[in-house]
C-alpha cells in the first residue's frame, strides 16, 4: 500500500486521454504469496527492490492506457526538466500532454511550440516563462522548435515527419532548477469524437 500510494505519483496520475475522470478507475496491486518470498513489513533494501520492480510495471501499463486511449493514434511522452521543483516539473508535463489544442497539433503532424508554451503558461505554481527550450522527438529524430521562449527557425517538412510516427516525445527544458517529470497523453482524432458521439448509455 505504501509503496503504491508513491508510486502512482509518477505513473498513473501522470497519463491523461481526455481529461475526464472515470467513476470507477483504480488502481489496485494484489499479493498471492505464490513466489514464496520472505513478506517485505519494514523500509529497507529489499522494499526498495520492489519498488523499483512495481514502478517498471507500472510505468509500462500507464504508458499503454494512454497509448489505447479512444481513438488514439499516437502516444505523446512530455518530459520536463529543469523545474524549481518536482511539483512543478510533474503538472507542466501532465498540463501539457492534456492540452486538447496540443493533442489535435500532435495528431496533424504539426510541430506547434506555442501550444506547447501556452499549456506551460496555465499550469500552476511558482515559474518563469521567460527562458524555456522546447524539442519535438520520435524514431525519426529530434527538432528544436523553440529556444528561450521563442520560435527557434526549423524545417516544417521535416519536423512533419518527425511528427508523423505513433510515438511522440516533447522535451522541455524550463532553465530554472534541477527537478524533471514525465507524463503520458494520446493525439485527439476524429474517432476520438465518432466512438464517443455515437456511445449510447
Amino acid at each position: 500500500d505504501k509503496a503504491l500510494k508513491a508510486d502512482v505519483k509518477t505513473s498513473y496520475n501522470q497519463i491523461c486521454v481526455d481529461g475526464d475522470m472515470s467513476t470507477n478507475d483504480t488502481v489496485a496491486v494484489l499479493a498471492n504469496g505464490m513466489a514464496g518470498n520472505d513478506e517485505i513489513a519494514e523500509a529497507g533494501t529489499e522494499f526498495d527492490v520492489f519498488c523499483e520492480a512495481l514502478a517498471m510495471v507500472t510505468r509500462y501499463l500507464a504508458k499503454k492506457l494512454a497509448r489505447d486511449g479512444e481513438g488514439a493514434t499516437k502516444l505523446i511522452e512530455c518530459q520536463v526538466k529543469g523545474a524549481p521543483d518536482h511539483e512543478t516539473a510533474a503538472r507542466i508535463s501532465k498540463t501539457v500532454i492534456s492540452s486538447n489544442l496540443l493533442k489535435a497539433a500532435i495528431f496533424g503532424a504539426d510541430a506547434n511550440w506555442g501550444r506547447v508554451l501556452c499549456a506551460i503558461g496555465y499550469a500552476d505554481g511558482e515559474f518563469s516563462t521567460e527562458n524555456i527550450d522546447v524539442e519535438m522527438a520520435s524514431a525519426k529524430g529530434r527538432v528544436l522548435v523553440c529556444q528561450g521562449s521563442r520560435h527557434k527557425e526549423y524545417s516544417e517538412e521535416e519536423a512533419s515527419k518527425i511528427l508523423g510516427e505513433e510515438e511522440i516525445q516533447i522535451y522541455v527544458d524550463m532553465h530554472q532548477g534541477n527537478e524533471s517529470a514525465t507524463a503520458w497523453g494520446c493525439d485527439l482524432t476524429y474517432d476520438y469524437v465518432k466512438i464517443n458521439g455515437d456511445y449510447r448509455s
